[in-house]
């Protein structure tokens, strides 16, 4: 990469931080430079080259709109929805992605107040991340912009989905929708998630809502194995919740790692 776009700024972590601390390092670098805005991008994802303008113009229109976010189309195809920013389900814990697989019509032109902007191509100004901080690095992955949003909502900001910038996503390309990492992670994290955001009777009702469809899977995945492909998403689970109960968040710990990637040598 230096060789080849010598313009470019490679910062090297030296392992494996986590989608939010691996992030952090790239925020704090662009605040120390003086960035005005600080915009995280999948490298799974490409972008209309209108898309950030179309992003910045929204944002510059109102000091009270913190943090912007692009319609995101599946790579393929490219036509359809696949996130048009997120809403939170309060009833049951769950995140829901609107106008998830609908056809790309064009006919939503107005920027709407969203709950979260997913992490994969979000856009915050610089005094959103001077006032709340930066991404939470207990998560490691998943539920972090989930829980940046909520505080940066928390101190008063507004959050956008801006249908005119546009961007294209391959889709969980990194770690597949259904590996045992994906359902360690989401399964402890959105409970760390739900207790930061939650408090009293409805806090304790929804750790245990969500703990119990956990174990209900869990219950399937015992039952119905699936020739025991199912059984590394089985115990990932199990250890998710055994983490979340002892306080164990950030990167999976060894015993874990050895369940969700069995053959690597890491």
């Amino acid at each position: 990469i230096r060789e080849r776009y010598p313009t470019v700024t490679v910062l090297e972590n030296g392992e494996n931080l986590g989608f939010a601390e691996g992030n952090n390092v790239g925020i704090g670098y662009a605040m120390e430079h003086g960035a005005d805005y600080v915009m995280l991008l999948n490298n799974d994802t490409v972008v209309d080259p209108a898309m950030l303008t179309a992003l910045l113009e929204i944002a510059e229109s109102d000091p009270t709109i913190g943090i912007v976010g692009p319609k995101m189309l599946y790579f393929d195809p490219p036509d359809i929805i696949w996130c048009a920013g997120n809403r939170i389900d309060w009833a049951s814990g769950g995140l829901i992605r609107l106008q998830a697989d609908q056809p790309d019509t064009a006919t939503d032109e107005i920027p709407v107040a969203v709950d979260y902007v997913t992490g994969c191509g979000i856009c915050l100004r610089r005094e959103v991340i001077e006032q709340i901080g930066v991404l939470d690095p207990r998560f490691f992955i998943y539920y972090e912009e989930s829980d940046w949003c909520l505080r940066a909502h928390n101190a008063g900001w507004r959050v956008l989905y801006v249908p005119q910038a546009r961007l294209w996503h391959k889709v969980s390309a990194a770690m597949g929708t259904a590996s045992p990492a994906t359902d360690y992670y989401m399964a402890r994290n959105v409970l760390l998630f739900l207790a930061k955001h939650q408090r009293g009777l409805t806090r304790a009702r929804l750790l245990m809502q969500v703990a119990g469809r956990t174990l209900l899977a869990v219950a399937a995945y015992t039952v119905k194995p699936h020739g025991g492909k199912r059984t590394p998403n089985r115990n990932a689970r199990l250890l998710a919740l055994r983490d979340a109960m002892l306080g164990r968040w950030g990167k999976m710990g060894p015993d874990v790692a050895a369940i969700c990637y069995p053959q690597s040598k890491l």
